[in-house]
């Protein structure tokens, strides 16, 4: 599922590789946080975050087939390791 969000944003974003997806399980759904530069994050969420929406329904429905539920977060620029998050 995590490649499969990945491909996603990738296709959508002008800077693929800085494309970071953080897989998060809980105990009854599990939340993937998209991280994106900050010149692509208008991309990844489109107008009135239709982009967002269509990814989160492609993403629950995969997640259907296997009886999971999952939640799709698309967050900024990724926190650099040892940075403190703001």
């Amino acid at each position: 599922m995590k490649a499969f969000i990945e491909l996603l944003v990738k296709a959508v974003v002008d800077s693929p590789d800085d494309v970071r997806v953080d897989e998060e399980p809980g105990e009854t759904a599990t939340t993937y946080k998209v991280h994106v530069a900050p010149d692509d994050l208008g991309k990844a969420i489109g107008k009135q975050g239709r982009i967002a929406n269509a990814m989160r329904v492609l993403a629950k429905a995969s997640a259907m087939k296997e009886k999971r539920k999952v939640y799709l977060e698309v967050v900024g620029a990724p926190v650099e390791f040892g940075a403190e998050p703001k």
